[in-house]
């Protein structure tokens, strides 16, 4: 697809949406980025609507979800359509051979769900699981892959919450998989830079041209397999194929293949549910921020930073200044601390939810912030209430996922990320579709009987994640913010930073989406990291002064950001990506 035809694409207005011209502030932000990160554009519009607002990683997949609710669905409906769309237009990034985490705002019911889709491990793992392996073998081994929990998630989230036909649910998927799709310039570059699917047959050839040479953007792509294999939902109302049928099959057989085969069993999908989780909020100022809870680190770690924060004027300290930088920064390191060593799968670890989220423990633990220069590494804190022992251990790092931000007419909200793990996961494809390599975010460490890392590989255990869908509310209650990213650990510092532009900078949806990114993960080499290209940079040498290791790098966020304000729907898309809004 060339430059002028996608920009028509997100420009498109739908129903009663409103495009707003990009206000001065964030033209003069967007110019200090490179012209081209992923989508080539220097700015997006902010994006306004009167009733309903879907925000996606991709044109194809918001405009499918706002046409499932011009038809009459609602939010979980769109979701289902955005996701079954994704998986066939972004399969690097998530997709039926994938898991997801969902929060989902049922206003009828005036409720707040989440729901987890987490991966889950084999029967057979252990600890050693990866020993001897290095990080990339390891991801493309069969042993990467958990069972999917993408298609029971979408038979769950309909059976629960859906109003409309799966069939119609589906149809925009199906389409596209036969009629095709033209490569987007970020999927090119994805088939370029991967290493993996030229070593799989299936994906070989769908991704590459007969004499080996990587498809291009533009290019035409049908996929016969994904559409039988979205079908298959359709057909039996469930998603049976794909847990006791011939699907799984496939998907085990492709598991247990040469190189480096993997233990998926027949029984490990048969076992498989979706879990409805206890959420995780926290206040910020006069606002209510909710997220997922463990096996996910993202909603803790989001509320712990921003408690942290609590007692510093961020307003005060501006957007991109050495002082909101030091501040945010101080705020991460502690955060990160906390998750290395007490996040896991609350059904195998008894993670200490309420001792990290205690007020008390927080306000000691922002105490630990300077003004004036950076902490180092920050220690892991003993939070009240914890049982049992914590021991970090190896973790690795390689993100490609998406994020899904919809509100309905009748006030539902979905924040979902949705991932396959690595960049086309495991390289593995089965029916069309990629196989994640999801269990690489375990430990590579087991740890010793009295030294046990919290988030080693167990049987059916599901492994820690740091994706953060969030939904913020307001005083009265009422939906204010729904936003989520991809991007690996990276994820929290994203949502966080986010929520402190919206709330503190007074910044809109599509302001904060352009906004350069500061981070530090409390990671080895120790280092506050700055985005590359943008005016972050700026701050390096008086961050270097303060003490900080400076590292400049990409930081390739997809926010999906939709906010309300005074009755209004207003959303923006992460200019680093190829994200449409859409609304009427």
């Amino acid at each position: 697809m060339n430059r002028t035809r996608m920009l028509a694409a997100w420009l498109i207005v739908i129903g009663a949406a409103v495009v707003s011209p990009p206000p001065a502030w964030s033209l003069q932000l967007n110019d200090q980025l490179p012209p081209e990160i992923a989508t080539g554009f220097r700015a997006k519009p902010l994006v306004t609507a009167e009733r309903e607002m879907v925000v996606t990683a991709n044109p194809e997949a918001s405009r499918a979800g706002l046409a499932v609710l011009e038809r009459g669905g609602n939010a979980i409906d769109a979701a289902i359509a955005v996701q079954l769309v994704l998986g066939l237009v972004e399969p690097q990034s998530s997709g039926l051979g994938g898991g997801a985490f969902l929060v989902y705002r049922d206003a009828a019911a005036d409720r707040l769900i989440t729901l987890d889709a987490r991966e889950a491990a084999p029967a057979a793992a252990t600890g050693t699981r990866f020993e001897g392996l290095t990080f990339a073998d390891a991801v493309e081994s069969g042993l990467s892959t958990g069972v999917p929990g993408v298609p029971r998630l979408i038979e769950d989230m309909h059976r629960r919450f859906g109003s409309l036909p799966l069939a119609d649910l589906a149809a925009r998927a199906t389409e596209l998989a036969r009629a095709g799709f033209e490569i987007s310039p970020r999927l090119a570059d994805s088939i370029r830079e991967s290493t993996r699917i030229v070593n799989d047959p299936a994906a070989k050839a769908y991704f590459f041209n007969d004499e080996g040479s990587p498809k291009t953007a533009g290019t035409l792509l049908r996929n016969e397999d994904y559409a039988q294999s979205v079908e298959s939902l359709v057909q039996h109302g469930n998603a049976d194929a794909f847990y006791s049928g011939v699907i799984r099959d496939d998907i085990v057989a492709a598991v247990r293949r040469d190189p480096r085969p993997g233990d998926l069993a027949a029984e490990d999908f048969t076992s498989y549910r979706i879990k409805e989780r206890v959420p995780v909020c926290g206040p910020y100022r006069t606002y209510k921020v909710c997220g997922m809870g463990p096996p996910s680190s993202g909603g803790i770690a989001v509320a712990q930073i921003l408690a942290m924060l609590e007692p510093f004027d961020m307003a005060a300290a501006g957007a991109n200044t050495v002082k909101s930088v030091q501040l945010y920064t101080q705020a991460n390191r502690l955060a990160f601390a906390d998750r290395n060593r007490y996040v896991a799968d609350g059904d195998f670890v008894d993670v200490p939810v309420r001792g990290l989220l205690d007020p008390k423990y927080l306000a000691s633990r922002s105490a630990l912030i300077g003004t004036d220069r950076d902490m180092g590494p920050a220690e892991a804190g003993e939070p009240p209430f914890k049982t049992g022992l914590f021991f970090e251990g190896i973790h690795h790092d390689l993100p490609a996922t998406s994020h899904i931000s919809i509100i309905d007419r009748f006030g539902n909200a979905v924040s979902m990320t949705t991932t396959v793990e690595s960049a086309f996961g495991s390289g593995r494809m089965v029916r069309g579709f990629m196989l994640n390599n999801e269990l690489t975010d375990f430990s590579f460490a087991a740890g010793t009987p009295d030294k046990p890392v919290a988030n080693r590989v167990e049987p059916g255990k599901r492994p820690r994640s740091s994706m953060a869908p969030t939904i913020v509310f307001d005083k009265d209650g009422k939906v204010k913010y729904v936003l989520g990213s991809p991007g690996g650990s990276s994820i929290i510092s994203y949502v966080a930073q986010s929520i402190v532009a919206l709330v503190d900078w007074g910044l809109d949806p599509q302001q904060v989406a352009a906004l350069p990114h500061f981070q530090n993960n409390n990671g080895k080499p120790p280092a506050t990291l700055l985005e590359a290209g943008t005016s972050a940079t700026d701050l390096a040498a008086e961050l270097e002064r303060m003490g900080h290791g400076v590292m400049t790098t990409d930081l390739t966020s997809g926010l999906s950001i939709i906010a309300v304000e005074d009755g209004k729907l207003l959303g923006g898309a992460d200019i680093r990506r190829e994200g449409l809004v859409v609304g009427r």
